[in-house]
């Protein structure tokens, strides 16, 4: 037997933030143009917040869009609207949910896309590239629109230019001066568009990702790094600075160490040649750049 709600009256919590949604629709996109095709493939999340505070207090699921409902419009919309790019795909959903049901006030969807090479030239086969996962996160309320870009698991090293030393040091720290090591990390990278949401404006989604890619990986080879902060801030001026639409990068790089090997016992010599690559524990590295004027928006969590 189900217990009847407690009245308003007598409650001692309240609802706080809330939403809910479809996570992890993965959806493959295939565009036929005659023999040559092109493979959109996603994984899209869905989260949607509003007049939700009956469902919580009552059970009434009476301002419920079932969530296997998002899932549907997920492939629906792959089909009707097809999948040009990850923000266009996420503005069409995140707006629909919003002007589609009056008790949804805010949708946000976030999108991870797998990347796919040709292979030879038959125009239908594909190999995954593996090389890193591009994100979005695109917000529709009655505020506008925000669309976070990025990337993640992006792996990049340079064998030199790379020092660290100098450092604050207590009774504690056994970690030798460094003036020629390996540099390495795993680049995950989040960046606001100033864009909300004008369609005279729309920026040039496909583009604008691969010139943020080519600017964060060109700042990483370019800059002798004393720090990995030093070489985080680079990478994120570079981005600001050669992409006007972008006003805020967050960055978040895990120091993936490389040690040398001690070849002493063996009676051989290691002239930075033999190391050893641990993955854990590792430094992490975090912070946001902003261009002047800015304010911050990227959340650190959500």
């Amino acid at each position: 037997m189900t217990a009847a709600p407690r009245p308003a009256a007598a409650r001692t919590t309240y609802l706080g933030q809330n939403q809910y949604g479809k996570a992890e629709n993965r959806v493959v996109r295939v565009t036929r143009d005659g023999a040559t095709h092109r493979i959109k493939d996603l994984n899209v999340s869905v989260a949607l917040s509003g007049d939700m505070d009956e469902v919580h207090y009552s059970g009434s699921n009476a301002s419920v869009l079932p969530t296997d409902t998002t899932k549907n419009t997920v492939f629906a919309f792959a089909k009707e609207h097809g999948i040009d790019s990850a923000e266009d795909f996420g503005l069409r959903l995140a707006r629909h949910f919003v002007t589609s049901q009056p008790q949804i006030h805010r949708a946000r969807i976030r999108v991870e896309e797998y990347a796919w090479q040709r292979i030879g030239d038959t125009g239908h086969s594909f190999a995954r590239t593996g090389q890193e996962t591009r994100t979005t996160e695109v917000t529709v309320d009655g505020q506008g629109v925000q669309v976070i870009s990025g990337l993640k698991d992006l792996v990049v090293l340079n064998t030199t230019d790379s020092e660290f030393w100098g450092y604050a040091k207590d009774r504690y720290t056994t970690l030798k001066e460094a003036y020629d090591r390996i540099l390495a990390t795993e680049v995950t990278a989040r960046w606001r568009f100033g864009w909300t949401g004008d369609e005279a404006a729309v920026p040039d989604w496909e583009d604008s990702y691969a010139q943020a890619r080519r600017h964060l990986l060109e700042a990483f080879a370019d800059t002798y790094s004393l720090s990995l902060q030093q070489t985080l801030y680079a990478m994120g001026t570079r981005v600001i600075e050669g992409q006007p639409g972008i006003d805020e990068i967050r960055l978040s790089l895990p120091n993936k160490h490389h040690f040398l090997v001690d070849l002493e016992p063996f009676g051989l010599e290691n002239d930075n040649e033999v190391y050893i690559a641990a993955d854990r524990p590792y430094g992490l590295i975090e912070g946001t750049v902003l261009r002047d004027g800015a304010q911050p928006r990227i959340p650190v969590t959500d």
